[in-house]
């Protein structure tokens, strides 16, 4: 597949994704939440999820079983791999699923990744081949242009919401308690004299946590 259809597909794919989180919080939750920590309305997780499904699962095209269980599996270990990462870098856990029936460790639970199954499926048979047809249909100097305009608001955007998430990572912890959902709290109210941008971030992930969890950490904190 050429890069700059990838690209272009990964970013309709994201917009997908924050689209369908958004959709979940108002309808669920009852509430709009700008989900995602990019400042634009995208979900990159989304985008790298449906173009290893597309890369690699499309073997599968006409075998639907085989295509949602291969699809939950890869959704499980992509939302897992994220999980972890942004916790090591950020030191926060940007969700967690210890309230849901079989769970591990909080990152993955069994229910958001038979979403992520067909999610697969729809994706694979019939979302993708919808979107590469329109975009083929596309002189090749109009995807590029398109490919490059987007290529720097997605950087920009990186870069600007990675500014926000140092801010969080340094944010004052001192005099907190041994409640992670305390902690919680606090990072928030501290962070709310801040930019619009961590509102934007900080209001993304309403359940945000503190990696901060062991007891050695928890009682450094609460002298």
């Amino acid at each position: 597949m050429e890069l700059r259809l990838m690209f272009l597909l990964f970013i309709i794919f994201s917009f997908l994704g924050w689209t369908v989180e958004v959709l979940y919080t108002i309808f669920v939750l009852r509430k709009f939440s700008n989900r995602g920590f990019l400042i634009g309305p995208i979900c990159p997780i989304y985008g790298v999820g449906a173009l290893l499904m597309i890369l690699l699962l499309k073997k599968y095209y006409d075998d639907i079983l085989a295509l949602f269980i291969m699809s939950t599996i890869l959704g499980a270990i992509l939302e897992y791999i994220t999980s972890y990462i942004l916790e090591k870098i950020f030191k926060i856990r940007w969700w967690d699923y210890n309230n849901k029936k079989f769970n591990i460790n909080g990152r993955i639970c069994l229910e958001a990744s038979i979403i992520f199954g067909f999610l697969g499926v729809i994706t694979v048979r019939f979302i993708y081949p919808l979107f590469r047809d329109v975009l083929l249909l596309l002189p090749n100097t109009a995807l590029l242009i398109l490919s490059i305009i987007l290529f720097i608001m997605f950087i920009t955007d990186f870069i600007i919401s990675c500014n926000v998430l140092v801010k969080i990572k340094k944010a004052d912890l001192s005099g907190i308690g041994d409640a992670t959902n305390e902690i919680t709290n606090r990072v928030r109210a501290a962070l709310a004299h801040e930019s619009i941008l961590t509102k934007r971030l900080t209001g993304a992930f309403p359940n945000l946590k503190t990696a901060l969890t062991n007891l050695k950490s928890l009682k450094k904190y609460r002298k």
